[in-house]
């Protein structure tokens, strides 16, 4: 069980680091958008590439933090009793959605976003506006990225919680988990 928690906490200082650096774009977004207001109404000008910029960067950070996300344990739960369960009732519920839904469906996207991405790769894909940001094939890439990460963050909180399950003397409650290992 050792080795596999060296694993989780590897998996997790990946995704926390990840997301921890992708988080800081969303100051960035706020500067951007604040400059294209300024520039647009101030002074009636506009940058396609500045606006694309945006929509770029929430696009890395929804993606690219997702993962981070579940490591904190910030994505919404809808079982309102998931709250009150033990540790070992957390665990199992946690087992059981990362096998039977989170992992397959981040699974199924990889599958059906393969050629979507190479193909924009091929074509090195840019923005449909000719003085807009030439690298969409970049943004699209992050489909690849995101369902990878919380995969592999599924199996982070299946070896945390098979460790619970365990009773494990090196574990400690995926509840306290931040990821700041």
């Amino acid at each position: 069980m050792k080795i596999l928690l060296t694993i989780a906490d590897v998996i997790d200082r990946c995704n926390g680091l990840l997301g921890r650096v992708v988080a800081s774009l969303t100051l960035a977004m706020v500067l951007v958008t604040v400059v294209i207001v300024v520039l647009r109404y101030g002074f009636s000008i506009g940058f396609i590439w500045m606006q694309e910029s945006v929509r770029f960067m929430h696009g890395f950070v929804f993606l690219l933090c997702a993962a981070y996300t579940l490591l904190q344990n910030g994505h919404v739960r809808v079982d309102i009793f998931y709250l009150k369960m033990s540790p070992r009732k957390k665990a199992i519920v946690d087992i059981f959605g990362t096998i039977f839904f989170l992992i397959p469906v981040c699974s199924v996207i990889l599958f059906f976003s393969w050629d979507y991405i190479l193909n924009s790769w091929r074509e090195m894909e840019g923005s449909l506006e000719e003085r807009g940001l030439h690298a969409v094939f970049i943004l699209k890439t992050c489909i690849w990225i995101f369902a990878i990460s919380m995969i592999l963050q599924g199996l982070s909180l299946v070896i945390r919680s098979l460790s619970v399950l365990v009773g494990s003397a090196e574990s400690k409650p995926i509840s306290q988990h931040t990821g700041t290992v």
